[in-house]
Order: structure tokens, then C-alpha cells, then sequence
């Protein structure tokens, strides 16, 4: 269960760290809140009808509707981000953007809203499985501090680092931005996962210590004999009925060993050394300092993937053949092709590569039983009786744990063939040296992907898109249509760029930018066919008129120059140095070669990128 919530409150997290903020909300605020509390009493409906079901009254279809019900919770969560505009209108408590960290809690806190309504209405449900009743309050806080490890690192890590940015220090701005940051925001998780998450989850999750007596001195002995060091505690799981225990912390002072009621009643003194020899093996096989590690990996993951894959992703023509028939804004476009991939990649990852090596350390673990006992015969009696008083589960699959069957299928398989210890040992240990190559792998590959030359097409691609987006919305404003018209020049696609400038020129016939702009290509172009000196000439001298500006006198100029009129061209110019001195040596340089050379020899050159950067010179 735990390992199932975990994935799902990574994917509200990712979920919430992918919207951006509008700019301007979808809807008016009191329409926002009241499509949110539509969206509230949809999903309590939701909760109602699922919790009323005969089977969700008994242990197993309980687990069942609330893992149903959580996964529906971020349908519903999603659709309050985008429909509701719930980050715009969280943003109020960034107090001025200074610390963001506070608008993810209040995101995190709207996602709990929609499980606190299944938790009010499972209580019921719950009591009758579990024997005891909660008022409702209670019941929900119960299930936020169970719940509330899953998020605390990232809640913690959140605020360190809004608070680092308002510490006056350019120096530890400078360290954390440089390409040691992540390392030290990654040394900080871990030692708080080292030194405070340990005895913050025992207090939260209610533990308390195992009473003196028999029992725990015996387990005490047994553990000394391990060379093991660890507090024992009760863990009262599911009003302590579930049968199961657990170990957490990486250091041995703090370090804990926690026993459910129900498995010190249910088994024998044996089985719960071999229950005890299981979480022992977690610990001497370093498995929790490589659950840390698998999600820093993680990290890593999205690190040098996120921006490559994005932008291999929307350079692709399908995104913006889909946005340019106005089916769906840039906007979202963008949003998805950055979230959605990125959400993929998370939901495999834990699924599969963090699921994989999960069950294998669970598996190893069960194997260190040989090591500490001798033979598995105590595990697989505690197994058994685990399997037949949890509802008969041992053919069920888990995805983190391997089955209780699997399990103990591979222990009795030990106990015949003893080099299937190490074998397992090896496949492990095999396992994370190609975790780590792969990872190294990937780094170095992503290293040889064109990122800047792909961001550069998305940036063109998605520019051209917003501005036929815009001409759309607003075709009565020439504008967009020369936005467009010089973007398509920056692409020397001039047939393009010409027709957007007859455009605009359409719209605004005495716009002195889109005449220059025009001028200019109709004399610089690539293509001979969209050469016309005579009209540029035209063009140009009326643009001079409204507007007498430097690179108009430039383009009138070269106007004169193509048309044979060296004179003009060059009083033309010294006009351009009057009205810009600040581009004195340009001009110039542009004197000297209309006296020296003909327009007709450009021809055979790119004078749109070689006569004058850009292309154009508007404003």
C-alpha cells in the first residue's frame, strides 16, 4: 500500500509542477470556485458510490476502492488545475513569488481535500473492517500523517530552497546555480533522510516502543547475535491488524525496527526471527541507502533528459500542424508535450526499474535468512500464515514485493539448490553496476544531442504558430502578419515572408516598417523571381516620408542603388548617418559598395544575410 500511495502522490506532485501559471485565468474567480465545488461533490459522488459497494466491506475490496478512488482523485485533481486555474489563483501565497514553495503546499493541500472526501466516507467502511470507529476528523488526520512521509522530502526540499534564495548571499547564489547545485541539494536530502526522517515518520505513524519483557529482550539477544543494531517498535498499522513489519534508517542510532501487534501475536518466537533476519538482510545488504539512491537517480533521469526530450519532441511538424488549425492553443501544446513524456517517463521508471529493484532487494532479503538461520522453513511458516489470515493472498501479485507465493516458491527452491543465493546475489549486484552504466550512458549520449539547434527550431516553429494564432484572433491588426513576414525572412523563407508582408501591407498600407520590410526583401531576396527593385524604390521612398530613420534611408539607398542610381543612393546613405550616427561604420561600408560594385553582381550572392544581418532593420 505504501509503495503504491508513493507513486501516486508523485504523479499530484508532477502533476502540479508541470501547470504554469496563466497569465490570465480560463475562468472569472467566482466561476472557478464554483466549477472546483462541482468538481468536489462530483468526486464525493464518486467516493459514495464506490465505498457502497458490498465488497469495499471487507478487507480486500477496501484496499481495492481506496486505491481506486486515489488514482480517481487525480483525474479529478488535473481537471481543478486546468479547468479552475487553481496555480494562477494560488499564487497569491508566494507572497510576491519569494517563496513559491508555499503555492506547491497549498497544491499539495488541494489534492488531500480530494482525499480527505474519501476518507471521510471510508471511515465507515473502515471501522466495520478493522473493528474500530473515528469521528471524522480524526480518521482523515490519521491517514494525512500516514501519508505525509511520502511528501515530506519534497516538502522540506521545496522550502530550503526558497529560503536559500532570500538569504543575501551572492556567493551561495552563485554556488547553488553552478553545476554543483543539484549535488548539494541532493547531500542535504540525504541527510535528512539520514539523521531527521527516521524519527519523524516513527511520530507521525504513531509508534511506540516494544515493552520491556520477554519478547524484546529475546529479539534484542537475537539481533546482538547479528552484529545488528536497532530500536524495536510497535507499529499499529491499520489498528495494528496488519500483518507486517519493516526497518527505516540508514544510521544505526537511529534506526528502527517496526512490529506490527497483530504479527507479534500471530507468529511463533522462530518465525519472528526469521521475520527479524528479513529486515536485518534490508539493512545489511544496504537496501535503503540505495532506495535513496534509485530516486536520485531519478533525478538524474529527468535532469538531462527533460530538456532534449522536450525539444526533440516539438520540433516535430505533427505538434504544430495540429496547433496551426487552431484545434488546440500553443499553449497547451506546449504544456503537454513537456508534461506528458516526462509523466511517462516517471510512471515507468517507478513502476518498472524502481519496481524491479525493489522486489529483487525483497527477495534478497528473504535469502539472508540462510545466512542468519540456516534454512527458510521459519519465513515460509510465517508466509503461509501471513498469506491464509490476510484473505487467502498468496497467488496475488505485487508489483513491489514479488507475491507470497513467488516468494516462498524461491525459498524452497533455496533450500534445494543453495547456489540460487548467490545467484540472486549476483543478478542484484549485476543489476545496479547496469543501472549505473546505463545512467553514465545516458549522460554522455544526451551530451551529443543537438540541444540548441532543436530549441532553435521549436523557438521558430512555435513563434510562427502564436502568430498565426494572434492573426486569427485578431486579423484586422497588420502587426502579426509582419511579425510573421520577418520570422519568415530569419528563415529564408522568403515566398512565405513575401506574402505576409503583402498581407499586412493590405491591412496597413502606409505602415513605413512594412514597407521598408518588404523593400528590403523585394530587393535582397534569394530568389530572382521575388526581386523588384522598381516597387522596393517605391516602397522605400514612402516609408522615408512617414518614418526618417536610419535603416530606411539604408533600404531607400539600396533601392537606388538596384535601379542604377549610384547618387541618390549614396546621399541617401549619408542621410542614414545623419539620422544614425551610432551605425556610422555600416553605412560607410554601404557607400563604398554601391561606388564600387554593381547591384546586378549580388545576384549570384546571399546579400540577405551577407549585405546586412538580419535582414531587416525595423524596430
Amino acid at each position: 500500500m505504501i509503495y503504491t500511495n508513493l507513486l501516486i502522490f508523485l504523479v499530484a506532485i508532477f502533476l502540479f509542477s508541470m501547470d504554469a501559471a496563466a497569465e490570465a485565468p480560463l475562468l472569472p474567480g467566482w466561476l472557478a470556485a464554483i466549477v472546483c465545488v462541482m468538481l468536489l461533490a462530483g468526486y464525493d459522488r464518486l467516493c459514495r458510490y464506490i465505498f457502497a459497494r458490498k465488497d469495499a466491506f471487507v478487507s480486500a475490496g477496501y484496499f481495492r476502492a481506496e486505491r481506486t478512488l486515489m488514482i480517481g482523485a487525480l483525474f479529478f485533481f488535473l481537471a481543478t488545475l486546468y479547468l479552475c486555474d487553481a496555480k494562477y489563483y494560488l499564487a497569491v501565497f508566494s507572497f510576491g513569488n519569494r517563496l513559491p514553495a508555499m503555492v506547491n503546499f497549498f497544491g499539495l493541500a488541494l489534492f488531500l481535500a480530494y482525499l480527505s472526501l474519501m476518507w471521510r466516507i471510508g471511515r465507515i467502511n473502515y471501522g466495520k473492517v478493522f473493528g474500530r470507529r473515528y469521528p471524522a476528523a480524526v480518521f482523515i488526520g490519521s491517514n494525512i500523517k500516514s501519508n505525509l512521509p511520502i511528501v515530506l522530502p519534497w516538502v522540506v526540499l521545496s522550502l530550503l530552497y526558497d529560503l536559500t534564495a532570500l538569504v543575501p548571499s551572492p556567493p551561495l547564489h552563485a554556488l547553488l546555480a553552478s553545476q554543483w547545485g543539484d549535488l548539494i541539494f541532493f547531500s542535504v536530502f540525504l541527510l535528512f533522510v539520514m539523521f531527521f526522517f527516521p524519527p519523524l515518520v516513527r511520530r507521525l505513524w504513531g509508534c511506540e516502543k516494544l515493552p520491556e519483557g520477554p519478547l524484546k529482550e529475546h529479539l534484542t539477544r537475537f539481533c546482538s547475535r547479528q552484529q545488528f543494531s536497532a530500536e524495536l517498535y510497535l507499529w499499529p498499522l491499520f489498528e495494528g491488524q496488519a500483518l507486517t513489519a519493516g526497518v527505516m534508517g540508514i544510521v544505526p542510532g537511529l534506526r528502527y525496527v517496526l512490529l506490527t501487534p497483530a504479527i507479534i501475536e500471530t507468529m511463533s518466537l522462530a518465525e519472528l526471527e526469521a521475520v527479524m533476519a528479513h529486515e536485518i538482510g534490508h539493512v545489511k545488504k544496504g537496501h535503503l541507502l540505495l532506495y535513496v539512491l534509485l530516486i536520485g537517480g531519478f533525478s538524474v533521469l529527468t535532469a538531462i533528459l527533460a530538456q532534449p526530450l522536450i525539444y526533440l519532441l516539438l520540433s516535430r511538424e505533427f505538434f504544430y500542424s495540429v496547433m496551426a488549425k487552431g484545434q488546440v492553443s500553443p499553449d497547451t501544446v506546449l504544456t503537454l508535450a513537456g508534461a506528458v513524456p516526462l509523466l511517462i517517463v516517471m510512471i515507468i521508471y517507478f513502476r518498472y526499474i524502481f519496481g524491479y529493484f525493489i522486489r529483487n532487494f525483497e527477495r534478497q532479503a528473504d535469502l539472508h535468512v540462510f545466512s542468519v538461520l540456516g534454512s527458510s522453513h521459519a519465513l515460509i511458516s510465517a508466509f503461509e500464515k501471513i498469506a491464509a489470515l490476510s484473505g487467502d493472498i498468496r497467488d496475488k501479485p505485487s508489483w513491489h514485493h514479488f507475491g507470497l507465493g513467488e516468494r516462498i516458491a524461491c525459498l524452497e527452491k533455496s533450500e534445494k539448490d543453495p547456489e540460487n543465493i548467490g545467484r540472486h546475489n549476483r543478478k542484484v549486484r549485476y543489476s545496479l553496476i547496469g543501472y549505473v552504466v546505463i545512467l553514465a550512458t545516458l549522460v554522455g549520449l544526451v551530451q551529443l544531442i543537438p540541444t540548441a539547434q532543436l530549441a532553435r527550431q521549436y523557438e521558430e516553429s512555435f513563434a510562427e504558430v502564436v502568430l498565426l494564432e494572434k492573426a486569427r484572433q485578431e486579423p484586422e491588426k497588420a502587426l502579426w502578419k509582419r511579425l510573421l513576414g520577418d520570422l519568415m525572412v530569419s528563415r529564408q523563407l522568403e515566398a512565405k515572408a513575401f506574402e505576409a508582408y503583402e498581407q499586412a501591407l493590405a491591412l496597413e498600407p502606409t505602415n513605413p516598417e512594412i514597407m521598408n520590410n518588404l523593400a528590403w526583401l523585394l530587393l535582397t531576396s534569394v530568389d530572382p523571381s521575388l526581386r523588384d527593385p522598381g516597387r522596393a524604390l517605391t516602397l522605400a521612398r514612402s516609408a522615408v516620408i512617414i518614418q526618417p530613420r536610419g535603416y530606411i534611408f539604408d533600404t531607400l539607398a539600396t533601392a537606388y542603388w538596384a535601379n542604377d542610381l549610384v547618387e541618390e543612393a549614396v546621399a541617401s546613405e549619408r542621410q542614414a548617418i545623419i539620422a544614425d550616427p551610432g551605425q556610422r561604420k555600416y553605412y560607410q561600408a554601404q557607400i563604398e559598395r554601391f561606388i564600387r560594385h554593381n547591384y546586378q553582381e549580388t545576384l549570384k550572392r546571399r546579400p540577405g544575410t551577407d549585405d546586412r544581418a538580419g535582414g531587416n532593420r525595423s524596430t
